[in-house]
């Protein structure tokens, strides 16, 4: 299921616009597109193209994240306590009736506040929360809430995989005893589906990062869930380096009082060309995955998304009840820094959308790797570029389109 789902993907969200009234608005040209519309606060992609589907719930400052493969749900925390009726409610409009699995990545409670709530409403398959204990009402009540349902608590595991439907996801952490320091018990995983991978560690800080990087498993991925909400404290240079994401998403919220996310770490994106995308200027972030590709669309509530360079700047978001798109697209074995060139395809709901992926510019590239044997070519920067065999690699530092006249064509996702 690789471009013939991307295209079924595309006809589904024109059958969107259509439905919402939005049949005017054209896609991107880069061929790849998302769509935002209002269920229950939710961006709505199709899912049941038994790819996985990421949602970045926005829950203002806190983390609430729902992924979905073949009809199987995991939500990975819950936000604060005031936001349970958001989070249950986002739920509900994904036709969500049982969720396999359910994590609490820690017991502070912009994570695990809206747990008992939806353990109360929603079947519950496993729930796996880190070996630690908060004296906290909130907490208590996540334990009431899965003592009332019969369920029993699953520590988590470094090495342990388990199946969402046709997505696995690997415990990456926490790796050893952290003490009172409960940010750093975060659970941690790699969420898989095809040649797509996520990396979200709740609130693991600097100290946890390291001990991940010492565990061995390979946590390169498309996509890093930003720890700490941005926090200075977490998303450590050599932690970052080893992830090597195209994308990064930031659940913080609007104006909060820590500052999240720090500027220290939208320097690090940005330094590395990495596109971000953040709950508190998109609201809910969607990221439909089909093994190759990753097709990004966002909720963005009010405004205009604004920026600062190549660390903090969304394309395509669209004023709320509007259709916005952010052309995305990536595939693990073309793992690129997440630059492309910056061209504008149209305007969606009176917002300009880009093609490409999504905001992030690059000077002219004046060399290219090609392969030989797909007629591919590829930004020096692409990691598919590094996996290349001997015997089809070359460097081509002449003309772009020269190039195309020879019969190759530009890698998809980094855009060259």
């Amino acid at each position: 299921m690789k471009r013939r789902n991307i295209l079924k993907l595309l006809l589904s969200i024109a059958l969107i616009l259509a439905v919402s009234g939005c049949g005017g608005s054209s896609l991107p040209s880069s061929g790849h597109a998302s769509a935002q519309a209002e269920q229950a606060g939710a961006v709505m992609l199709p899912s049941g193209e038994a790819g996985l589907t990421v949602h970045f719930i926005d829950v203002g400052q806190g983390d609430s994240i729902l992924a979905e493969s073949d009809g199987r749900f995991m939500l990975v925390d819950a936000g604060e306590n005031d936001q349970a009726d958001t989070v249950v409610s986002y739920l509900k409009g994904q036709g969500v009736e049982t969720l396999d699995y359910v994590i609490g990545t820690h017991p502070h409670s912009d994570h695990i506040g809206g747990l008992d709530k939806v353990i109360d409403t929603f079947d519950v398959g496993k729930v796996i929360l880190p070996p630690v204990e908060h004296t906290t009402k909130t907490f208590e009540d996540v334990l009431d809430a899965v003592a009332g349902k019969g369920l029993k608590l699953t520590k988590p595991r470094v090495g342990d995989t388990y199946t969402l439907g046709n997505a696995s996801f690997t415990i990456i952490a926490p790796n050893k005893d952290y003490g009172n320091d409960l940010n750093n018990w975060s659970v941690g995983i790699r969420l898989d589906y095809g040649d797509n991978r996520f990396v979200m560690c709740g609130d693991a800080e600097a100290l946890a990062e390291a001990d991940i990087l010492k565990n061995g498993i390979d946590i390169s991925a498309d996509v890093l869930k930003a720890g700490h909400h941005g926090s200075s404290t977490s998303t450590s240079e050599a932690f970052l380096d080893k992830v090597s994401p195209s994308v990064a998403v930031i659940q913080c919220g609007k104006n909060n009082s820590y500052g999240h996310p720090h500027k220290e770490t939208l320097e690090k994106f940005k330094e590395r060309g990495i596109q971000v995308y953040r709950n508190d200027r998109d609201g809910t972030v969607v990221a439909y995955c089909d093994g190759t590709d990753i097709v990004w669309g966002t909720g963005e509530k009010s405004g205009t998304v604004s920026g600062n360079g190549a660390s903090d700047k969304t394309s395509g978001t669209g004023k709320a009840g509007q259709s916005g798109f952010s052309g995305g697209g990536r595939q693990q074995s073309d793992r690129t820094s997440g630059d492309s060139n910056q061209q504008t395809a149209g305007t969606s709901g009176g917002e300009t959308f880009t093609s490409g992926t999504s905001g992030t510019t690059t000077a002219p590239q004046t060399a290219y790797i090609l392969n030989t044997n797909t007629k591919k070519f590829h930004l020096p920067t692409c990691s598919s570029a590094k996996k290349i065999k001997d015997e089809n690699r070359e460097t081509w530092e002449g003309d772009r389109e020269e190039l195309i006249g020879q019969g190759y064509s530009p890698c998809g996702q980094c855009k060259p």
